[in-house]
């Protein structure tokens, strides 16, 4: 064999023929169980952020709430204040879920 034969081109295949396609180019649906773990590293990564959040802010405040007076590290203060705050949030957004069902119904 000579040089020019071993640098010729070797032709490529036509679009559509299976040789053209990878084998590996398969999609694979995601499915539930993809999306769950996504899910679950995700809240992993925030609770790791939230925990070092704590750990950092152990200075005591003083709290004052409808009359009641006490003391109780920062972290914790704020950490309470965020869940009555989304406690809320799920409070109001279930009744509007529950108005919008009614009105499916009728």
């Amino acid at each position: 064999m000579t040089h020019a034969q071993d640098s010729a081109e070797i032709p490529e295949p036509a679009p559509g023929h299976p040789e053209a396609e990878p084998r590996h180019a398969k999609k694979v649906k995601s499915g539930r169980i993809s999306g769950v773990w996504v899910a679950v590293i995700v809240a992993l990564v925030v609770l790791v952020l939230l925990l070092i959040f704590i750990l950092q802010n152990l200075d005591t405040v003083s709290v004052h709430f409808f009359g009641m007076d006490g003391s109780m590290p920062l972290a914790v203060a704020m950490l309470f204040s965020v869940i009555a705050g989304g406690a809320l949030v799920a409070l109001i957004g279930g009744a509007r879920i529950l108005q919008l069902r009614r009105q499916v119904r009728r």
